[in-house]
């Protein structure tokens, strides 16, 4: 029996075909279009000559050839390869070699990179096919393939291969910033047992609901929060190539979205547009951050504006969904992650794994049917990350006795100054209630007398002034001094990696810190 995430809209088309699955521009695809469509796709592949367990890679923005992609590499038991759409060439080769991909899809405008990709070491990719979803055409290269060609020249008929929820459904890379990106091998049943996750939190989700699906599907929170579950319940996603603050609203406001995830970065950078209120939200019943903390400023606009607000912790490595900081206490307890989903386990353990006292630092491991198998072609940094059975996150956090689970910082981000630990996520929440604070990180950089001491670049809001020594004072009258920043460093744009994640190694570099940072 087809157990795999490509039966999902098999069995939607037959419980409800006519129901829109996918929205992309103009174009309005059926559950009976993309079940069929990716049949037709599947065939395709087969074709070509892909198997079970083949590696299919996508360098492809988000849009109905991305979604397409997947299911039909899962209908022939092969193994999904999204792509970071920001990598360059010798990034993108590097990925190939690693996964071994037999097939390379590439959205029109990345296929440049996706051809200089394959002169990279290691890479052996045999079939290349370029979707034209996102703007012009380009002219084939000798060996490239057409994608909707593809498609259109294969009969619509399922291929019957039986996949089992165990298999091996894609290699999700981690968004690593040190070092090579590992990649996390999600089956199909981490997948569904992720959709299970996301039904049981609150309201859950609906046939009837709707998402703007911007945050890029290449991550697993563009991908696992909304969109997924969504094909699994019979949703709709719209789907949109590209952020751009007031396009996501209209997006919303014009679909009737009822749930929307984004990165917080986004969330921040709708609250920008300066004729917000003229966009009809009121459909809205569940917003979603998460990939980050989410500066409470910006909780406090969408709360204004009387819209459920809620934040979710999650990883690549579990597919994502790990807890939920519920609408009801998103505001009482903010700076938490909130408490775990229905079919997640959590500890928080010392250095020798046993379980420290309530409210006290250790680090978070978890357990659960959606936790990753291990990384791709690492048994030993698999082996080390399910020591005694449970995932060991990385992260340092405490757990108080509601079970609401904060996060104290990444264990390789944390400061030592003088002796103390000092986790950067408690200075950097102090900051954002400033009023002139618009983002802000914290990093350790090296200091004769302390041996670490707390830095802190933050870039200010619109319009905003603020002196660095007023910001330092401000910390001091809410921290205790050695927590709080010795020098505050002005920039207008914080970096950020394509997922909205602020890139600390790259402020390591420049502000001369070590580069220790590793991040979801």
């Amino acid at each position: 029996m087809d157990r795999g995430i490509g039966s999902w809209v098999t069995k939607r088309a037959f419980l409800g075909g006519d129901r829109t699955a996918l929205v992309f521009g103009e174009a309005r695809l059926t559950y009976l279009d993309l079940d069929r469509r990716t049949d037709q796709l599947a065939r395709g592949l087969r074709e070509l000559g892909v198997r079970r367990g083949d590696r299919v890679a996508a360098l492809v923005v988000n849009s109905p050839a991305f979604l397409e992609t997947m299911l039909a590499t899962a209908k022939l038991g092969a193994v999904f390869v999204p792509m970071n759409l920001r990598l360059t060439a010798g990034e993108v080769g590097y990925l190939l070699a690693d996964s071994g991909a037999d097939v390379i899809v590439s959205s029109a405008p990345l296929t440049p990179v996706a051809r200089a990709a394959l002169a990279e070491p290691g890479v052996r990719v045999r079939t290349r096919l370029v979707a034209a979803v996102d703007g012009p055409r380009v002219d084939l290269e000798p060996g490239e393939l057409d994608f909707e060609q593809l498609v259109i020249g294969h009969e619509a008929r399922p291929l019957g291969t039986d996949v089992d929820g165990g298999d091996l459904s894609m290699l999700m890379y981690t968004s690593g910033t040190t070092g090579h990106p590992k990649g996390a091998m999600l089956t199909h049943d981490n997948h569904l047992w992720n959709a299970l996750n996301t039904l049981s939190v609150g309201r859950g989700l609906r046939e009837s609901d709707v998402t703007v699906t911007v945050a890029p599907m290449f991550h697993i929170g563009g991908l696992g929060v909304h969109t997924l579950p969504l094909l699994y319940v019979g949703g709709t996603n719209v789907l949109m190539a590209a952020f751009d603050p007031a396009r996501t609203l209209a997006a919303m406001a014009r679909e009737r979205a009822t749930v929307q995830f984004m990165v917080p970065a986004m969330w921040a950078a709708l609250t920008t547009v300066r004729d917000f209120d003229s966009y009809d939200l009121s459909a809205l019943e569940l917003a979603v951050s998460g990939g980050a903390p989410c500066p409470l400023t910006v909780i406090d606009f969408f709360a204004g504006k009387g819209l459920p607000f809620q934040e979710g912790f999650g990883m690549t490595e579990t597919a994502p969904l790990v807890s939920v900081l519920d609408i009801d206490h998103v505001k009482e307890k903010a700076g938490s992650i909130g408490r775990t989903v229905f079919h997640v386990e959590a500890r928080i353990v010392d250095e020798d794994d046993r379980d420290v006292p309530v409210d006290q630092v250790g680090e978070l491991v978890l357990r659960g049917r959606n936790l990753f198998v291990g990384y791709w072609g690492l048994p030993e940094a698999t082996a080390e990350a399910f020591r005694g059975g449970w995932f060991h996150t990385g992260d340092l956090g405490r757990i108080d006795g509601s079970g609401f689970i904060t996060l104290v910082d990444r264990k390789k981000d944390m400061i030592i100054s003088g002796g103390e630990n000092v986790y950067p996520i408690e200075v950097e929440q102090v900051l954002y209630r400033h009023e002139a604070v618009r983002e802000v990180a914290v990093i350790g950089v090296p200091d004769q007398r302390w041996g670490e001491t707390p830095l802190a670049i933050v870039a200010l809001a619109p319009g905003a002034a603020a002196d660095p020594d007023a910001l330092i004072a401000y910390t001091r009258e809410r921290l205790a001094h050695f927590k709080c920043p010795t020098r505050v460093e002005l920039l207008d744009e914080l970096p950020r990696n394509a997922t909205g994640k602020i890139l600390k190694t790259e402020l390591r570099r420049r502000y001369g810190g070590d580069a220790r940072a590793l991040q979801r």
